[in-house]
């Protein structure tokens, strides 16, 4: 009979599980459709349908099984961006609220999934799977020097990620993020973030990783005009990340983000000894996608100004590039030139 019992009780478990997960979905999804489709909604408003969205996801990634569960309505429908770590470690989740004077505030959380090591006896070590959430706190406003500042997820720099890569040096592991910053209503900015934890599992965003014309920031930031697009991509086959390289309109314009745009020239990085190292010029060709068609800017493009969720960070139509093949003696014959 106690078998019996059993049987019958796990797959009630299991029904209850799957319908709950669903039941949170739609609740986010009905949340996501009144902060983003009415236009003509107050920043008060915006914040209190924030305020809604921020308490139902964070209830539902605190269930059990969640990190199983996609919530890949919301990523369908580009309200916000849910990407898992190549390793299946952990999952991080973002999305914008567009305010009324341009600029952009950012939320999200990170939802770690690691083993946990307890004592069972004298000799004996028992591992328990344990799931750690982790409220990313936007301070961008409060830090000065973004470029050389590593931050936890307490002082969060905004942004929504769009793409994670994996690399692994001197046994540590670094994720890689590539993101997109609406900024304001002059510019735009696109990320080269990097996420590591510490021996606690504390995240940690910024890191060591970059060779930048013997420069070495914790995080790359591209700033253009709000009227341009910027590509920013991986490119699995040559194992690069490959942007647009941007320059001023004038050349008396150097120094004004805003007038800057991409000058059909590409630069790139390449990872080789541990680090993320920096190659001009690259020669780039554009992969065909039909879908590129569906991702252009909105700002570039006449259509509105405000960009309500993550669909214009995208960025299936840039080219690929060999960025971790520009050696030296190319880069000073170019600097003579």
């Amino acid at each position: 009979m106690k078998h019996i019992l059993l049987f019958l009780f796990l797959p009630l478990t299991v029904i209850c599980q799957n319908n709950t997960f669903p039941a949170y979905q739609d609740s986010l999804m009905r949340i996501c459709k009144n902060l983003y489709s009415a236009k003509k909604n107050t920043d008060d408003v915006k914040t209190k349908y924030n305020q809604q969205l921020l308490t139902t996801f964070e209830t539902a990634l605190n269930a059990p099984n969640s990190f199983d569960y996609s919530f890949d309505s919301l990523g369908i429908l580009n309200y916000i961006s849910l990407l898992y770590s190549p390793d299946k470690k952990f999952r991080i989740i973002t999305w914008n609220l567009p305010k009324a004077d341009g600029t952009y505030e950012y939320y999200g959380f990170i939802q770690e999934k690691h083993l946990q090591k307890t004592k069972k006896g004298l000799f004996k070590n028992q591992s328990t799977e344990v799931m750690q959430l982790y409220p990313l706190i936007d301070k961008s406003t409060e830090i000065k020097n973004p470029e050389n500042t590593i931050t936890d997820n307490k002082k969060w720099f905004g942004m929504l990620y769009y793409k994670i890569i994996e690399k692994k040096s001197k046994g540590k592991k670094y994720y890689t993020l590539l993101a997109w910053d609406g900024n304001d209503k002059l510019s735009c900015k696109k990320i080269i973030d990097v996420l590591t934890f510490d021996f606690n599992g504390t995240p940690r965003f910024g890191a060591d990783i970059f060779n930048m014309q013997k420069k070495y920031p914790k995080r790359i930031i591209f700033e253009y005009s709000a009227n341009c697009s910027m590509s920013l991509r991986y490119s699995s086959k040559k194992d690069s990340i490959v942007f647009d390289h941007l320059s001023p309109t004038s050349p008396q314009l150097e120094g004004q983000y805003q007038y800057y745009c991409n000058d059909m020239s590409y630069d790139g990085f390449g990872f080789k000894k541990g680090k993320w190292n920096y190659g001009m010029d690259l020669n780039a060709i554009n992969d065909k996608d039909e879908k590129d068609k569906k991702y252009n800017n909105p700002r570039a493009d006449g259509k509105s100004k405000d960009s309500n969720n993550y669909q214009d960070v995208f960025d299936h139509n840039a080219p690929t590039g060999e960025g971790n093949k520009v050696t030296k003696k190319e880069r000073k014959k170019r600097t003579k030139k």
